[in-house]
Formats: C-alpha cells, structure tokens, sequence
C-alpha cells in the first residue's frame, strides 16, 4: 500500500472517528476530538506497520480505531497544562534520559501525572532515534502508548511512529 493511499486512508478513519467525539453525542468537546484524530493517526501508522501482505489494510484499520479510542479517553482529561507537562517530559526523557529510567511528570492542579522512559539510541538514515513509552494517569487509570522519535536536523524530536 503507497505511503499517500495509507495517510488517505487514515485521515478518513480519523474524521470519522472525530466526528463521534462532538459535544451532542459521545462528548468531550475539541480536546476530545483533537485526541482522537491523533490518536487514530498514530494507531493507524502502527498498525501499518505491523500488518504484512492483505493483512496490512486490516491492521491499519484497527490500529486506527483502537488509537482513536485511547486518544478520545486522554483528550478529554488532559488541559493545555497536562500536555505541556507531559511533552517537556518527552523532550527531558528523548533528550537526557538514561535507556530504562523514569522521567516523570505531574499537574498539581489536575492531579494527573505521567512517566515518559525512553529506550537506547540508535541511528535511522543518518538520524539519532529512540523509542519510548509514555504512561499518563488519569484519575488513577493508566493511558500507555509506545513510539518512536527521531532527532530532525534542527534539533527537535518528532515521533514518527
């Protein structure tokens, strides 16, 4: 499957996932529905890649919904202060962080809190690259998802998948 068909695909599972986190229905609001969509776009890619052959459309599809379905529950918990927190605790984890080792991270006003923990550094087509796993607790409750970010030229991390 092209990499344009694939992100079609994706974008079009993700809206449509969105369009049921509206304020009249499921709920949340636009936190909820920006959660979604990210949630639904991350998922989908991973579960591109794990898919192989005619499974891959299927993977894809449920890596979509079951993201979508995880980024729905965390945007409508998670206020502008929580995801502030939570991606300077990326960056610390990305950045300094030992392979294994916690870098957590807290809202005192919220009460929700996270870890981020980073894995060893490798090299990805000339670019430094670690993957994490990012648990953030809402209310008790532990939100985990897994990626992938790669150093960019200037610096910054982005996660790729």
């Amino acid at each position: 499957m092209t990499i344009i068909r694939t992100t079609v695909i994706l974008i079009a599972m993700a809206t449509g996932l969105a369009a049921c986190s509206d304020s009249r229905g499921y709920g949340g609001g636009p936190k909820a529905g920006i959660g979604t969509v990210a949630g639904a776009i991350a998922g989908g890619v991973i579960g591109n890649q794990i898919g192989s052959g005619g499974g891959r459309v299927a993977a894809t599809a449920i890596g979509a919904v079951l993201g979508g379905l995880i980024g729905h529950e965390i945007g409508t918990a998670l206020d502008e202060r929580d995801r502030e927190r939570a991606l300077a605790a990326e960056y610390q984890a990305l950045e300094y962080g030992r392979s294994g080792a916690k870098v957590g991270w807290t809202n005192p006003d919220s009460g929700h809190y996270g870890e981020v923990v980073p894995g060893p550094a490798y090299e990805s087509s000339g670019n430094q690259c670690r993957t994490y796993t990012h648990t953030i607790f809402v209310d008790g409750r532990p939100q985990t998802a897994s990626g992938t970010a790669c150093r960019r030229p200037d610096g910054t991390w982005q996660t790729v998948s």
